[in-house]
């Protein structure tokens, strides 16, 4: 009787101590000397002690059909997640051996007008590791020389924060200032963590002493549609930036000059082998857009 008074009071979260001293009063032996009081408690704890009994098996038989229900869902959890029920799919991602088509008409860039690697890069003016790669890119620049060709292409993620420096490089470009725009979009914006508006945007374009009629015209005209034509293109294939397309391979993110320079080698030597072949450099990139996919 003591051990299963002192079970059921471990199972009730009696302090042991507490049980114990009950169930040694609840067993202690009746002798002739026990006075009626005494007896009295016994019983009423003994009483007391079979009510607990009867509780914690009720408990215990709801508790049970509890674990049934919860196995159950559990069970059906795991049918839906086979069934694919319960996770949404996973959105293809490009590859980085495939050749992928960006046109680059009209696009910014820095380097030579034709090269045999062209890159692509995908940015956002909001994007703080567009920023941080842009040092890579500049000493890729001095390690291939004229071999590189850089292009800039919009990916505009952060609409709220970035549409508007992009429409500003937009219309920079068209008066032959897109660098010198771009570079203090940067400084004056994410470096500085200032959100640019349209007239610090208009600030920046006068000390560049660009025409400020036709700036504000550009940006609300013709720069929205080739803002939004670079997204289109750009957002076929990937949705983060920066996002670089070494001819036509995906590459994603700010990475080690090295991991550049392992496909621009590869990308090197293959053009070097069709040029030599009697394509003409010219010509190359547009091969490469030509032979490439429009989509994932």
């Amino acid at each position: 009787m003591a051990k299963l008074f002192l079970r059921s009071c471990s199972k009730a979260r009696i302090p042991f101590a507490v049980a114990a001293t009950l169930a040694f009063a609840a067993c202690a032996p009746r002798g002739k000397g026990a006075d009626e009081a005494t007896l009295s408690r016994l019983a009423a704890s003994e009483s007391k002690v079979e009510k607990l009994e009867e509780r914690l098996a009720t408990l215990e038989e709801k508790a049970g059909r509890l674990d049934g229900v919860a196995e159950g869902v559990t069970l059906l959890l795991e049918k839906l997640d086979q069934l694919g029920g319960t996770a949404p799919p996973k959105k293809k991602q490009p590859s980085s051996t495939a050749i992928y088509s960006i046109p680059i008409d009209g696009d910014p860039f820095i380097g030579p007008e034709f090269a045999k690697v062209t890159i692509v890069k995908g940015y956002d003016f909001y994007c703080s590791f567009c920023d941080r790669v842009r040092p890579t890119l500049a000493d890729l620049q001095t390690l291939y020389g004229k071999d590189i060709k850089i292009v800039f292409k919009n990916l505009v993620i952060h609409e709220e924060y970035a549409r508007l420096p992009a429409l500003a490089a937009c219309a920079a470009h068209k008066q032959g200032k897109f660098m010198p725009m771009f570079e203090q979009i940067w400084v004056k914006g994410m470096r500085a963590q200032t959100e640019l508006t349209e007239e610090s945007l208009l600030a920046i374009a006068k000390s560049l002493k660009l025409n400020q009629k036709r700036f504000i015209a550009d940006m609300s005209g013709e720069c929205e549609d080739k803002v939004q034509n670079d997204f289109e293109i750009m957002s076929s294939f990937t949705t983060a930036t920066p996002a670089f397309f070494i001819n036509g391979r995906f590459m994603a993110g700010a990475q080690p000059i090295a991991n550049f320079r392992r496909i621009i080698d590869q990308e090197l030597a293959k053009a070097n082998r069709i040029i030599g072949e009697g394509t003409k450099l010219k010509d190359y990139y547009h091969t490469v857009v030509k032979s490439g996919r429009n989509t994932l």
